[in-house]
């Protein structure tokens, strides 16, 4: 049976390494970028000369119209859902709360969690139609247990958490599942305003002594969105070498 798969800001990181899983194992694949362009269609050229079927859509998914129109293109290039991995997310500077901008406050809030809520949306009415279907979220070891001069990230990602849960309840009678990956310090480019030190210093706080890849998260993801994972819902993994037990 064909599977397809919508996957949010996966021009790098952590989503194009999800995108890679996905399309090794025979899922079809729309990958969507915001402001990657070039990564996310590099991507999909590099999946398609794999042998799969991959397309890339731009759209901001903190914008209800055009998270809308994502899923709808989506659909219309690979066919229904079968998953959906809402990974779409911004980081912000550390620094104090109050410190911390409206602006600010509200754009980590529009693409963390708004975003997802947007997405969800405007997949939900298909998954339920078809009474099937499987949806992963992204959030954080912040979102799991808040980090200093993070304020409005991990409060961000906490609400990824709790939309999840809510939703695990909500959507578990039609048949879909809905959980959410919470990952630890990972070799991204989100984590790339680090020192080599701070890295080094994070490496030694977790206890597999380094820090995670994108593919490790990846594995996890595709898990989650897999029917290996058919009687798991509304739950949270934590992909974080154990730096949060």
């Amino acid at each position: 049976m064909e599977q397809t798969v919508l996957i949010t800001g996966a021009s790098r990181g952590i989503g194009a390494a999800a995108a890679r899983k996905f399309a090794q194992l025979g899922w079809k694949v729309a990958v969507n970028y915001c402001t990657g362009q070039a990564a996310a269609e590099s991507l999909v050229e590099q999946l398609r000369a794999a042998g799969a079927a991959a397309v890339a859509f731009g759209g901001d998914v903190s914008r209800p119209e055009e998270a809308k129109d994502l899923v709808k293109r989506a659909e219309e290039e690979l066919g229904p859902l079968t998953a959906l991995v809402c990974n779409a997310g911004v980081a912000g500077r550390q620094m104090l709360l109050t410190d911390v901008t409206y602006q600010e406050w509200r754009r980590m809030m529009e693409v963390n969690l708004d975003g997802v809520f947007h997405v969800m949306q405007a997949a939900i009415p298909g998954f339920v139609h078809r009474k099937a279907g499987s949806i992963v979220t992204v959030s954080s070891m912040w979102g799991v247990s808040g980090g200093s001069c993070e304020a409005a990230y991990s409060a961000s990602k906490a609400g990824v958490i709790g939309l999840t849960q809510a939703m695990a309840k909500e959507l578990g009678p039609s048949g879909i599942r809905v959980n959410c990956v919470a990952p630890g310090v990972i070799d991204t480019d989100m984590n790339a305003h680090l020192s080599r030190e701070d890295l080094e210093q994070l490496a030694e706080e977790t206890p597999l002594g380094r820090i995670g890849t994108p593919e490790e998260v990846a594995e996890g993801i595709y898990f989650l969105a897999s029917s290996a994972a058919g009687f798991i819902t509304g739950q949270v993994l934590q992909i974080n070498g154990g730096i949060l037990i």
